[in-house]
């Protein structure tokens, strides 16, 4: 059976859950919407603001479908708003329908919404648009009060996607570095990460490609997207998605105006999504599908370095998709995780790192 994890004095509401396996770490788990106006969700983000967490995805009849919107959610006092409607796709146009693309609907959709707070300025809600991930378009949305409201739509500048699925970090500089990424299908299928750095705070972006590796199958390129930044001492790292079958890599030893060809590190990858965050304390958390295929189980690892990782938690290991994870950590030190659970719910789990109970991986294998 199982046992929840919550802390003494932790107020159960009907939305809480518990965790798939218990640990002392678990502060909460619960679904940040338990109705909702729409059958299918994926790709959420979380964003601290000075009056609580703000949380979005997309959802709509199924991704990719005309009807995908994407909505936000606001955490006050421990309660998450039902869902609001915050954007949409416009009517695609004929110029926009991907002739590579068959298996998706010929219509424009909203897809991977990515919020962000800058040091200084509005909150941002970078997402895209687009009939598939290879004719995407990026657009922006801002918030002066914390994601109660929103302006416009604003396009990003041409071939300026955004951050395409995991938050920009900000450095000490004022730089922000967007973790992106492209899928092309000309050719065969082609992905690509990529980072957008901006220097004036979001008004202008410029492009960093690493250099091409050829650490993929057969000696090509590494396929590999939706990258997520760690803050090392003194440089930074990159971690993230591929169709290799295992997490990429890539390092940066100059503020991100370089980086290192991609390699690929000994944790699986089942083509999932990750994300990753550097704590206060110095160590980094990565949140990722331990496996070679599917997308269950979903898992916590620690690192001291961003390059040797611990296992701390399984969030999920039950049948079924537990995906795209998002990851951050407030200013009360908490972790904060939100997910894809079956399609159909976004859940939100809160851990104290304090707590984390770490075990060594050999060889890149999840302890028994």
């Amino acid at each position: 059976m199982k046992r929840c994890a919550f802390l003494v004095g932790v107020l159960l509401s009907p939305a809480l859950i518990a965790a798939d396996i218990p640990s002392p770490a678990v502060v909460s788990a619960e679904f940040i919407f338990e109705t909702a106006p729409f059958k299918s969700c994926h790709a959420s983000t979380l964003v601290e603001t000075k009056s609580g967490l703000v949380a979005a995805w997309f959802g709509g009849t199924h991704e990719g479908a005309g009807d995908v919107k994407i909505w936000v959610a606001k955490n006050a006092n421990g309660r998450w708003s039902d869902p609001k409607e915050v954007a949409h796709a416009v009517p695609f146009k004929q110029e926009h329908i991907d002739p590579n693309v068959q298996e998706l609907p010929r219509t424009n959709s909203c897809w991977n919404p990515v919020l962000f707070r800058p040091t200084v300025g509005s909150l941002m809600l970078f997402y895209k648009i687009g009939t598939s991930p290879s004719l995407w378009s990026g657009m922006l949305r801002t918030s002066t009060d914390d994601g109660e409201s929103w302006s416009d739509e604003k396009p990003l500048p041409q071939d300026v996607l955004g951050p395409i699925k995991n938050k920009p970090v900000q450095l000490a500089n004022g730089d922000i570095i967007s973790p992106s990424s492209t899928e092309s299908y000309a050719m065969g299928s082609n992905w690509r990460a990529r980072f957008e750095i901006s220097s004036d705070n979001g008004k202008t972006w410029r492009i960093v490609d690493p250099p091409e590796d050829k650490a993929g199958k057969k000696g090509k390129p590494l396929n590999a997207i939706q990258p997520s930044i760690l803050m090392l001492n003194g440089r930074l790292a990159a971690v993230g998605r591929t169709r290799e079958g295992s997490i990429f890599e890539t390092f940066s030893n100059d503020n991100g105006a370089s980086w290192t060809p991609l390699s690929l590190t000994q944790l699986p990858n089942p083509n999932s999504g990750t994300d990753a965050v550097t704590l206060k304390d110095g160590r980094h958390v990565l949140v990722y599908n331990h496996t070679a295929k599917g997308r269950s189980p979903l898992n916590v690892a620690v690192s001291k370095d961003g390059i040797e990782w611990s296992a701390a938690l399984v969030l999920e290991s039950e049948p079924g998709e537990y995906s795209y994870p998002c990851v951050i950590q407030t200013s009360d030190e908490k972790i904060h995780i939100a997910y894809t659970w079956h399609r159909s719910k976004i859940k939100h789990v809160v851990l104290d790192p304090k707590k984390l109970e770490l075990t060594p991986m050999v060889d890149g294998a999840w302890p028994k």
